[in-house]
C-alpha cells in the first residue's frame, strides 16, 4: 500500500479534546464578570439571555457579548464586552484539554506512515488555534473547515476538498470523530471509512450500519484507534 495516500482525518472538538464542560463554565464565568461590573440583570437572567443569542447567531458567531449588551443596554458596551470575551477565552483555554490518549495516538499514526489532517465545522483560525494551544498542531498538514469550504460536514464537498488538498486516496482514509450523521456518515458517503469516538450513537443507528453494511467502527477511546490502524 503506498503509505503516501493514507490519511486519516480527525473531528476537532469531542474527538482530539475534551469539550464537555468547558464552554458552559467559560461562558458562566464571563457573565459573572459582566454582571459585577454592572450589566443588570442577575447571573441565572443574563446567562438564559445569552444562550438564546446563541441558539440563534451559532456557536460560530463571534460577537455573543456585544449582543448581549445591545439587547440588555439598548447599546454596545465596550467595557463589558472586552471584560466578558477575555474572561471566557481565558477560562476555556485553560480548561482545554486533550483526550489521555490523544496524544499517543498522533504518534501511533505518525510512526506508521499516515498523514494527518483536520475536517471540522468551525472557523479556521480557531480550529488552529485550539491545535497550537495543546501542542499537537505539528501532527498536521491541513486543517479544512466548513469556513473555508463553504459546507458543513456531512457535504460530500468538504471531504472531496480535503481529500484534493491531501492527495489522498478515499479507499485508504478515514475519518474519526464523535458524530454520527456529521463524521461517520459524511465520510462513508464520500467514500471514506469511519471511525466513532466518544459518540452518543443509538441503538437505531447501530443497527443502520449493521444492516447497510457500513464501514463504520465504534470504538470508546481514541487510543483504541492503534489496535484497527
Amino acid at each position: 500500500m503506498d503509505n503516501n495516500e493514507r490519511v486519516v482525518f480527525f473531528d476537532v472538538d469531542g474527538t482530539l479534546l475534551d469539550t464537555s464542560a468547558f464552554a458552559e463554565t467559560a461562558r458562566k464565568a464571563a457573565i459573572g464578570l459582566m454582571v459585577d461590573n454592572g450589566l443588570p440583570l442577575d447571573k441565572d437572567e443574563a446567562y438564559g439571555v445569552l444562550k438564546t443569542i446563541i441558539r440563534e447567531k451559532g456557536s460560530n458567531y463571534g460577537k455573543h457579548f456585544n449582543v448581549l449588551t445591545q439587547v440588555v443596554l439598548g447599546h454596545e458596551d465596550p467595557m463589558l464586552v472586552a471584560l466578558g470575551m477575555i474572561t471566557y477565552h481565558n477560562v476555556k483555554f485553560a480548561l482545554l484539554r486533550p483526550f489521555a490518549d490523544t496524544i499517543e495516538t498522533l504518534i501511533y499514526l505518525k510512526s506508521q506512515g499516515y498523514r494527518l489532517a483536520v475536517i471540522s465545522n468551525g472557523i479556521t483560525i480557531k480550529q488552529w488555534e485550539k491545535l497550537v494551544r495543546l501542542n499537537v498542531y505539528s501532527f498536521f498538514d491541513e486543517v479544512i473547515t466548513s469556513e473555508e469550504v463553504g459546507k458543513d460536514k456531512p457535504d460530500k464537498l468538504i471531504y472531496d476538498v480535503a481529500l484534493r488538498k491531501m492527495n489522498g486516496n478515499p479507499e485508504k482514509s478515514v475519518m474519526v470523530g464523535n458524530k454520527f450523521k456529521e463524521d461517520a456518515l459524511g465520510a462513508v458517503n464520500a467514500g471514506l471509512s469511519a471511525i466513532l469516538v466518544n459518540s452518543d450513537i443509538t441503538e437505531e443507528d447501530r443497527d443502520y450500519i449493521k444492516k447497510e453494511k457500513l464501514d463504520i467502527t465504534i470504538i470508546q477511546n481514541i487510543g483504541d484507534i492503534k489496535t484497527i490502524l
